[in-house]
């Protein structure tokens, strides 16, 4: 007989890009190359400068704990990146360094929801956030979207959903690549403040911007929070590093829930997102390369009758409809794995009602993979 397993837990779906992961895993396994547009992860390591500075850490100092929040230095030199950066004043004691922004959003929704509050979000939009929601006995709210409106949430839609205690925006977007406005995000943040709704800006993908640019929820509320990452501009996804701007009044409150279920961000971690800051010309230089990704696949894709696509201003990501060509996405990207050796992400990982007939390509390689992929993908529609 098993032992008692949690109702809430059982009811977290699956995050089926891991699924994909792994069945590409095994094609290689066996032998076989894959050419991995499914994960969103830049395919370079951390900048030189961060790389220095861990091997420096480890050589003076002992790693050991820091401070629930973070290393004073990290913190101080973020909310000089949003001054730089954004022109906003933000105090270094409202930012919290994060296991990563995985980590950083357990913290922001247990802070500041019940049980059984409404969170809303847009579909498509990234289902790590439903699934922690679900996981926190949170309601996550589905806002469809349409190309019409960028694939972002409005406050029309805000105004249908029914009573509200929180709304996550993500601009530049997973997985359309699509941004909001200045105009656009402060229309939302007021709303939110009119409504006692709180705001949560997901901006893990800023400084990866092709057209427009981006802004942040700091520039236009003082109550919303902020939700950044080094893992995707910065290229350190396995360092889990990330961070929170939150209000005055709820940093104590995190402070608590970090110190109990993290203790501390891992502190070789701290050192390298330091120096990382100091790396800019490194990182733009993958983020030219991810622009020669994007227009290569804007250009070749509809060869392969993959000519339904996002702009995808920012991030590295092409949201895809293929409804023309499948109403099984899942299937529909098992055939493309299986016998074009090419992986992408099923819509139905995004988009729970609509994503049968969408897919999601990561053009965060080589570009050289791209190549590949168009190649791949053009010969496997013509069979």
């Amino acid at each position: 007989m098993s032992g008692k397993l949690s109702r809430r837990s059982g009811g977290v779906d699956p995050f089926i890009v891991m699924d994909v992961m792994a069945a590409a895993a095994e094609k290689e396994a066996a032998g076989e190359t894959v050419i991995h547009l499914e994960v969103g992860q830049p395919s370079t390591p951390a900048p030189k400068g961060a790389l220095a500075a861990a091997h420096a850490a480890l050589d003076a100092d002992r790693i050991g704990y820091v401070a629930a929040l973070g290393m004073p230095a990290l913190r101080e030199r973020i909310a000089r990146h949003y001054r730089e950066t954004y022109g906003a004043e933000v105090a270094p004691e409202r930012v919290i360094v994060t296991t990563g922004s995985s980590g950083g959003f357990p913290l922001a929704f247990l802070a500041s929801f019940d049980a059984g509050d409404r969170v809303a979000l847009a579909a498509p939009g990234y289902p790590a956030y439903r699934n922690i929601l679900a996981a926190l006995n949170l309601e996550a709210v589905d806002l469809p979207t349409s190309a019409e409106d960028r694939f972002q949430p409005t406050v029309a839609a805000l105004e249908k959903a029914g009573p509200l205690d929180g709304l996550i925006v993500a601009s530049p977007s997973n997985p359309t690549g699509t941004m909001v406005t200045r105009g656009e995000l402060k229309a939302l943040a007021d709303w939110c403040n009119a409504h006692g709704v709180r705001l949560i800006s997901d901006e893990i993908y800023h400084d990866i911007v092709y057209e427009g640019e981006t802004h942040s929820a700091v520039e236009v509320s003082d109550t919303a929070i902020v939700v950044n990452s080094f893992s995707k501009y910065f290229s350190m996804t396995g360092w889990r590093v990330g961070w929170l701007v939150v209000p005055p009044d709820m940093v104590r409150t995190i402070e608590r829930l970090t110190q109990n279920f993290f203790i501390s961000v891992p502190t070789l971690s701290q050192h390298a997102a330091l120096a990382a800051f100091e790396c800019r010309e490194e990182l733009d230089g993958h983020v030219k390369r991810y622009r020669t990704n994007r227009d290569l696949l804007m250009a070749g894709l509809p060869a392969a009758g993959l000519d339904r696509l996002t702009p995808a201003q920012g991030a590295f990501y092409i949201y895809a409809d293929v409804s023309h060509l499948t109403n099984d996405s899942r299937d529909f990207c098992s055939r493309m794995l299986r016998e074009a050796g090419v992986a992408t992400t099923p819509g139905v990982d995004f988009d729970r009602a609509r994503g049968a007939g969408t897919l999601r390509i990561s053009f965060a390689g080589a570009t050289t993979e791209m190549e590949e992929a168009v190649r791949r993908l053009k010969q496997w529609r013509r069979v």
